[in-house]
């Protein structure tokens, strides 16, 4: 991999001559020249090809088209509940809410059976509700000016009526033995929620009924009608104890059941706030679209939505709020691309997940898989591209503005400006559990990207952050180390120095306005200018 560590020390040197360039004598103007190039040639050496045709886009800084809702920071995936006790997720999450902006957290499991929430005393013959587990979970959100995003999973063994699981943490997930027992149960969950952390706190926490029960016998054992049953006894419980306390559902993986769990509530008159759904690139075309669909994986995220959109709408509550709490990309551009679709047809846009200290599927043996990443944004600290990615993203203002082609770009609060633009790239990507496919299958090409922004000035000087498969990503130095299963503590740290994003590079718009970049496939940069 050729090296940017010179150039970018020489930038940085440099910047604030080029605020006042007509000043600098004829040789540093050639140098600063000759630096420019030298990280396009380097550029082009690393990523092994020549740029196609240009893209082009234009932004018009000066025309706000509405506002920019950073419908990626409402919230973000983990593993479940009793993960969130571990050092290296809380390190993970703790800088997350910091560099991201993430503002909740979902996961699976909190009732589960590990965290203890049925006790059997000596005392006592019969088990009664105990929380001090989950109180520690919860605790340990609240410590961090999080809140959960409450995932009601799964059922206590107490109350199952059968003994089949999920995962090595033997999740149950069985229908209840009795659905007025399961609603007596949540009635006392929520109390403790109040009585612990107030109803102001808690009435801004989504509670969810479940996860993915239309996938049978994996997360679900009843059908259809027994989750609804489940639905509404969980609603109504939480709804006796303040109105004010938002419910909703089904959470269904590939955003199915919507039309049906939406006339239920209608027609049984239970109580609904939201709703709540999946969905990933790689999910199952023919189900989604029908048997002809042959959509590109960039396409499958937000043609979906807006199909999940139009069903809201059309459903006797048009106006709910639509929650994706789950979605994934392992693909900088890929994420950008979605998330720009997706605008105005969803409120969040969580990731899933954002920490490798991850055990869904049973630990594992490796921190870094070489070609097997997955899922996870970070793990141990060491940021992935995906991360990054969001860490350019959380960089954009609150107003959006007009732009044309593959960019999104913003209007912070302080008057400054911030773009993201983006070489999509098409990337097979796994439609159902993490890392499965250990071979990233990509098909495009290294492109120049013209910049134009004719509302500012020739000469204006811009600022431009990278993020690929090589920039701000931990691969490279990975694979120069040879590539570990388990890293030692400095191959560690090392891996997190790799990750970082560079500085910004200063750069200048031409007499035409126009900045020109040079992006391999996949590949995110952010434009900022004062």
């Amino acid at each position: 991999m050729a090296s940017y560590q010179p150039v970018r020390d020489a930038m940085i040197e440099l910047e604030k001559s080029l605020d006042d360039q007509e000043s600098l004598p004829m040789d540093r103007r050639l140098f600063v020249q000759a630096l420019t190039a030298s990280a396009t040639v380097a550029a082009l050496r690393t990523f092994g090809a020549d740029s196609e045709a240009g893209v082009e886009v234009t932004i018009r800084s000066r025309e706000v088209i509405g506002p920019l809702p950073h419908i990626w920071e409402e919230c973000v995936g983990s593993d479940r509940a009793a993960i969130t006790l571990r050092e290296s997720w809380r390190q993970d999450i703790d800088r997350a809410r910091t560099e991201l902006g993430i503002k909740r957290v979902r996961f699976h499991g909190i009732l589960n059976d590990e965290l203890g929430v049925y006790t059997k005393t000596i005392q006592r013959r019969d088990a009664t509700p105990n929380f001090r587990d989950v109180a520690e979970v919860y605790d340990g959100l609240v410590a961090r000016r999080l809140a959960p995003f409450v995932e009601l999973s799964f059922m206590p063994s107490e109350l199952a009526s059968g003994p089949q699981y999920f995962g090595f943490y033997k999740g149950n997930i069985t229908p209840p033995t009795s659905y007025e027992a399961w609603g007596g149960f949540i009635k006392e969950f929520g109390l403790f929620l109040v009585n612990r952390y107030g109803l102001a706190q808690v009435s801004r926490w989504p509670i969810e009924v479940w996860n993915e029960p239309n996938l049978f016998h994996a997360f679900w054992t009843g059908s259809q009608q027994d989750y609804f049953k489940l639905y509404k006894a969980a609603a109504v419980a939480l709804k006796s104890i303040d109105a004010g306390l938002k419910v909703g559902g089904p959470a269904t993986a590939s955003t199915d059941w919507l039309p049906e769990f939406l006339t239920f509530c209608a027609q049984e008159n239970a109580p609904v706030d939201f709703v709540s759904t999946h969905i990933y690139p790689g999910d199952n075309q023919r189900k989604l679209f029908g048997p002809d669909s042959e959509r590109a994986l960039s396409a499958v995220v937000p043609d979906a939505l807006k199909n999940a959109r139009s069903k809201v709408s059309a459903s006797d509550f048009p106006k709910l709020p639509l929650y994706i709490n789950e979605w994934s990309s392992d693909s900088p551009a890929l994420i950008a691309h979605v998330l720009t679709e997706v605008l105005g047809q969803v409120e969040m846009m969580s990731h899933w997940t954002l920490s490798g200290t991850y055990e869904e599927l049973g630990p594992v043996d490796y921190i870094i898989a070489d070609g097997a990443m997955g899922w996870p944004q970070m793990v141990r600290g060491i940021a992935r591209p995906s991360y990054n990615t969001y860490r350019l993203m959380h960089a954009l203002g609150d107003q959006r503005l007009a732009s044309e082609g593959p960019a999104l770009a913003s209007r912070r609060a302080n008057g400054s400006f911030a773009a993201l633009v983006w070489n999509l790239a098409e990337v097979v990507q796994a439609g159902g559990i993490p890392g499965a496919n250990p071979k990233r299958d990509v098909t495009g090409v290294t492109k120049r990207v013209s910049v134009t922004i004719p509302d500012m000035r020739p000469g204006q000087v811009m600022h431009v952050s990278y993020v690929d498969q090589e920039r701000g990503s931990p691969l490279p130095a990975f694979h120069q180390m040879g590539s570990p299963r388990l890293p030692t503590l400095a191959q560690i740290d090392t891996l997190r120095r790799a990750a970082e994003i560079a500085p910004p590079i200063p750069s200048r718009l031409d007499s035409s306005r126009t900045l020109t970049l040079t992006l391999p496939p996949e590949g995110v940069a952010l434009i900022e200018a004062a």
